[in-house]
This record gives structure tokens, sequence and C-alpha cells, in this order.
């Protein structure tokens, strides 16, 4: 007797998926800001320095409002004409500010970006049952993104 036995049938999936999305974001205010600090440096060889009050001192400075002042620095030379070096520098900081910047608004700072809060305006944005996307630009600080995917999976 002869045993026959046929191949399994494999009908195989098929799927299919489809999705659609529109995200529509405002951004709110922001303001970034980077005080500056103060920076005093002072170097040389054959002179002396004196704050005006003891010779070879520096000043200490004062601090008012957050801003470091050095005070007069004066030099004078160790033997008058031999050679001699001398260099001082001073960059002044960012005063404190008394209160919270203002968007839009330029603070007292050095470095600074600020930027307005977005507008809806005409912003909108939609999907129709036939999956056509609409999106409508609205003012500034806002996005619209729309997005349609099909994706299909043919197993065997």
């Amino acid at each position: 007797m002869l045993l026959m036995t046929a191949p399994a049938a494999n009908a195989g999936a098929l799927t299919h998926k489809l999705s659609s999305s529109v995200q529509l974001t405002v951004d709110a205010a922001a303001t970034n800001v980077t005080r500056l600090g103060s920076n005093f440096s002072i170097s040389g060889s054959g002179v002396d320095t004196t704050d005006g009050t003891t010779v070879n001192t520096i000043s200490t400075g004062a601090i008012t409002s957050g801003i470091y002042a050095p005070g007069t620095i004066a030099a004078t030379q160790d033997n008058p004409g031999s050679a001699f070096s001398f260099s001082q520098s001073y960059t002044q900081a960012d005063a404190i500010p008394t209160s919270a910047p203002t968007v839009g608004a330029v603070a007292n700072f050095g470095n600074i970006t600020s930027t307005a809060a977005g507008v809806v305006g005409d912003l909108d944005g939609g999907i129709t049952t036939a999956g056509v996307i609409t999106l409508t630009a609205g003012g500034s600080g806002t996005n619209a993104t729309g997005q349609f995917v099909s994706e299909l999976t043919i197993l065997h």
C-alpha cells in the first residue's frame, strides 16, 4: 500500500496597516542668558606696583552690584633706564540685575537670547477619512507636522 501525503498548503499572511497623525505645537516664551564675570590680570618684571597706599601692593579692589573694580594700579620702574615690562588688563562683569529679564528686551548681559511666545493665529491641521492631510501655517513660534504611514507585511 502506498501512502501518499500532500504537502501542507501555506496561504501565508498579508497585513496592511495605515496610520496618520497631525502634530501642532506652539512654543513658549524663553530667555537664556549668560552673565559675564570680572577678569583682572597684571604682570610685569623690573617694576614695582602699588595701589597708592603701600609699595608692592596691588589693590584688592571692591565689588559693587556684582562688579569687581580693581582700583588704580601704579607701576614704577625698579632701575630707571633699565629694561622692564608691565601689562594690565581688566574685563568688567555684567551687573547683577534687580529683576528678571523681559522676553524680547535686551538686558545688561554679555550674552542673551530671547524668543517671544508663539502665536496660534491660523495654526490648524486635520486628516480626512480619505487620508488627506491638511496643514495651515500659524504665527511665528508654531510648528505643524503631518504624517501618513503605510505598512505592508507579507509572510509566507
